[in-house]
């Protein structure tokens, strides 16, 4: 039946085409993989070791949901990464505090937030999804569901961070700073990054996705981004595709940046188009703040096309499938 709905959706993607010069739409195209189905994609350069662990799982014909749990535990536990994870920078009172999120082709979704003393937050997240009636746990209350779960309890706080944290507060204000993790660099540069975001079509053709984030350095105590709240950091359709996000979860989450990108797609925007209007979104709402902090986003549609785009230039997205195991794409950008 050709209802009222439909008829929305024909219309809208008419109108995204059009608006779309053959050039670009050409463009867009040249990100769809030779070899589309298992994919496995990922936000900033680390992305690259994480998706080789997720395609463990999906070159088995394994499922997606397992393939992104495993694919972000990667840079969890990397001791070099100061932005997710057990190394992560600690909050302005020296608490290591991490957020995580998941979601499974189902609908189905877990979080945790200002989690603490647990490494693996996404497996956390993971059996919140599977194990109890809610969505999210957050701070002891999280951490006591981890340690009944069988996680054990440990001190995140490593001397690299620790000693990061006491030199930044011989000259601390205690207000937000955004990018104050490499303030020396330019704001939305390989340098300031803060979370990964993954997401996966498994050989099924189903999709699930996974975010991870210590967060902010030296952010308020109690501070929560979008990382672990479904439909800002992350968020999965099945019958259309899926999004995620990275940078300044404050303005992700006022936009509900994730769903917004996969209800782009469902009325015919390619990946990259949505991602790119809900960029523009963040910047229309606020022009002068948007000129200083990083946002981008992540999108995979339901075919396998996938594409990005950031306020900032700087962000890239790591690929993998079949054809290629170790893909690193910059990402496109307004600045």
């Amino acid at each position: 039946m050709y209802n009222r709905r439909k008829f929305i959706q024909v219309s809208a993607a008419g109108a995204s085409l059009v608006a779309l010069s053959k050039s670009a739409v050409a463009k867009t195209l040249t990100f769809t993989p030779a070899s589309t189905l298992p994919i496995v994609i990922s936000t900033w350069d680390f992305g690259i070791a994480a998706n080789k662990e997720a395609w463990k799982v999906l070159e088995k014909g394994g499922r997606a949901l397992d393939a992104v749990e495993a694919g972000v535990r990667v840079p969890e536990a990397d001791m070099n990464n100061h932005t997710v994870g057990r190394a992560g920078y600690p909050d302005r009172d020296g608490h290591v505090t991490l957020d995580a999120c998941i979601m499974d082709e189902f609908g189905n979704c877990g979080s945790v937030a200002a989690i603490e003393d647990i490494a693996h937050p996404i497996s956390v997240a993971r059996l919140v999804m599977e194990k109890t009636p809610h969505v999210m746990l957050v701070g002891d209350g999280a951490t006591q569901f981890a340690v009944e779960q069988g996680f054990k309890r440990e001190k995140l706080l490593t001397p690299e961070s620790e000693k990061a944290w006491k030199e930044w507060l011989k000259t601390a204000k205690y207000s937000p700073v955004i990018n104050i993790e490499n303030k020396q660099h330019a704001p939305g540069n390989q340098y300031n990054h803060d979370t990964i975001g993954m997401l996966a079509i498994d050989a099924k053709g189903n999709i699930s996705g996974a975010c991870t984030t210590s967060g902010m350095a030296f952010k308020l105590h109690g501070r929560v981004g979008d990382s672990p709240i479904i439909g800002a950091g992350l968020y999965v359709d099945n019958e259309v595709g899926g999004a995620t996000s990275t940078g300044v979860g404050e303005e992700v989450i006022r936009n509900v940046g994730s769903f917004l990108v996969v209800e782009l797609m469902r009325h015919g925007l390619s990946p990259e188009d949505a991602c790119k209007e809900a960029v523009n979104r963040i910047i229309k709402k606020k022009p002068e703040t948007a000129k200083n902090i990083q946002v981008g986003f992540l999108a995979i549609n339901k075919k396998g096309e996938y594409g990005a785009y950031a306020i900032q230039e700087g962000f890239s997205f790591a690929v993998c499938n079949a054809d290629n195991q170790d893909l690193l794409i910059k990402g496109k950008s307004v600045y």
